[in-house]
């Protein structure tokens, strides 16, 4: 069964400073949550059926947890699982890619300690395929819900589109109408959020234009080369504030289709030293 600790501290591993949760090793840490880890071991095998995903399979789907807790579907607390315990729930559904069954579903469940609002233990994650199988994790009161909050899986934390900003969401929903279907799938934009800061910070491009709105849009594009992302753009819109000659972050995408690269290269042709760094919105 998959644990992880989100955060570390150089020598410590630091869950919660305010509760004296910091532990010299992580024997110690999955020590003290041992109760609270079995505990929920022992439910889900109780709960899973024989057809879901072998344990033995859980490591190729590894990688889903950290874009399970930056962008989750569903957030549930959950008090009543053990007295005195508070968990949240994390509950995200994935693309399933080249499956021959065309109802096929993947999600992911993750039980979170929270410091404040930051995911900072894992007691417990896994995958599932079973929808049956998640709706016994919607437990306790809901308190997120992205369908709800009517924010595009392709947000990104700092950027306008994940507050919601109505700009923002018709700017990216224009780009999603004509976006290929052969390009990279909207629920793996979070997968090339690491890619944001290098092309503000170093683009190849920088375009400046005004919508029919008035507003004046700043996009700045960069061609990824390395073998990992090789063949991919990223392309971060932002929105100028003339007076200040400030940006605000709307949202960014990555991309390997060239037509769509060339949406955005309209306007004015800005230099580097022409713009002052983008500031979150």
């Amino acid at each position: 069964m998959n644990r992880r600790t989100v955060k570390k501290d150089l020598e410590k591993i630091v869950i919660d400073e305010s509760k004296n949760l910091v532990f010299d090793s992580e024997d110690e840490l999955y020590r003290h949550f041992v109760k609270e880890i079995s505990f929920l071991e022992r439910e889900y095998f109780s709960l899973r059926t024989d057809d879901d995903i072998a344990e033995s399979e859980f490591d190729n789907y590894e990688k889903n947890l950290s874009v399970l807790l930056e962008n989750p579907d569903e957030i549930w607390h959950d008090t009543s699982t053990m007295d005195g315990v508070d968990f949240h729930i994390y509950i995200k559904k994935f693309d399933v890619e080249e499956s021959e069954d065309a109802d096929a579903v993947l999600f992911h469940v993750g039980f979170v300690y929270l410091t404040g609002k930051v995911p900072s233990f894992v007691y417990l994650h896994f995958p599932t395929r079973r929808e049956s199988m998640v709706a016994k994790y919607r437990r306790g009161e809901k308190i997120y819900d992205r369908i709800e909050e009517n924010i595009p899986i392709g947000a990104i934390d700092g950027d306008a589109l994940h507050e919601g900003d109505e700009l923002a969401r018709g700017l990216y929903q224009a780009m999603m109408k004509v976006r290929s279907d052969a390009d990279i799938k909207e629920a793996g934009f979070r997968e090339y959020g690491r890619l944001r800061e290098s092309t503000i910070e170093q683009p190849d491009e920088i375009w400046r234009s005004n919508d029919t709105m008035g507003n004046v849009l700043v996009s700045f594009i960069r061609e990824f080369t390395e073998e990992e992302d090789k063949g991919i753009h990223y392309i971060v819109v932002t929105l100028e504030d003339m007076a200040s000659n400030s940006h605000a972050l709307l949202f960014s995408f990555p991309t390997t289709d060239e037509a769509l690269v060339g949406r955005y290269r309209h306007g004015e042709n800005l230099q580097a030293d022409e713009v002052v760094q983008e500031a979150s919105h």
